[in-house]
């Protein structure tokens, strides 16, 4: 399947509208800071050390920068999109000598084996199930021989709709819980092989975190 051909989801247009109200809160909240996660901020870091010599990096829900300038940082070709332009908007203020686009997970068009790692940075959690197995799969065919995908969701069972976020803002968009065998399941499915598996308590959104990296055979 093309990337191009990814099922767009139905509620694709509240959600860009719900991340562009909740955009200045969430950048006033400084909800970016991998600082303020340490276990969190270990894990990207061995993502950048596995992919720094393997080609260009896309952030894919970078929001307002601060992780794709975080990468470019440690020296990574790195560059970032967000269905959000409101959000794409403080990332380019924020840091100006880094690359934005606004994009959506489902519509990148990546060409084949162009990538040394791609980010899913609690990104993809409100793609409904089945568009999230065929956005891996898109990154699957991106990716290098060798190249990484990381990934942050939120752990458990069902979904969660959300009406508010990030202050009480007003939202509307559906947070979507994984158990981590259903990622792997989904990841070994499209190609990738698991690399690394860590599990956290809590997040900032009260449920346990995953962060998944794998890699294309």
């Amino acid at each position: 399947m093309n990337a191009s051909l990814i099922e767009q989801p139905a509620d694709l247009d509240l959600v860009r509208t719900s991340y562009d109200r909740v955009a200045d809160n969430y950048v006033e909240m400084n909800l970016g800071d991998l600082t303020a996660y340490p276990w969190l901020r270990i894990a990207v870091d061995g993502f950048a050390t596995a992919v720094r010599d393997l080609g260009p990096v896309l952030d894919v829900g970078c929001g307002p920068g601060d992780v794709t300038a975080y990468l470019a940082e440690r020296g990574l070709d790195v560059r970032g999109v967000d269905l959000s332009p409101r959000m794409i908007e403080h990332a380019r203020r924020r840091y100006p000598d880094q690359r934005f686009a606004v994009a959506s997970a489902t519509d990148l068009g990546l060409p084949d084996s162009s990538l040394g790692g791609i980010l899913g940075w609690w990104s993809l959690f409100n793609l409904p199930r089945a568009t999230l197995a065929q956005v891996l799969e898109s990154f699957a065919r991106a990716l290098v021989p060798g190249g990484h995908v990381i990934l942050g969701l939120h752990q458990g069972d069902g979904e969660i709709h959300r009406t508010e976020a990030y202050g009480g803002v007003p939202v509307t968009w559906t947070t979507h819980l994984w158990q981590p065998e259903d990622l792997w399941a989904l990841l070994d499915k499209a190609g990738l092989a698991q690399v690394a598996d860590l599990r956290l308590s809590e997040s900032v959104a009260g449920v346990p975190s995953l962060a998944l990296v794998a890699k294309r055979a």
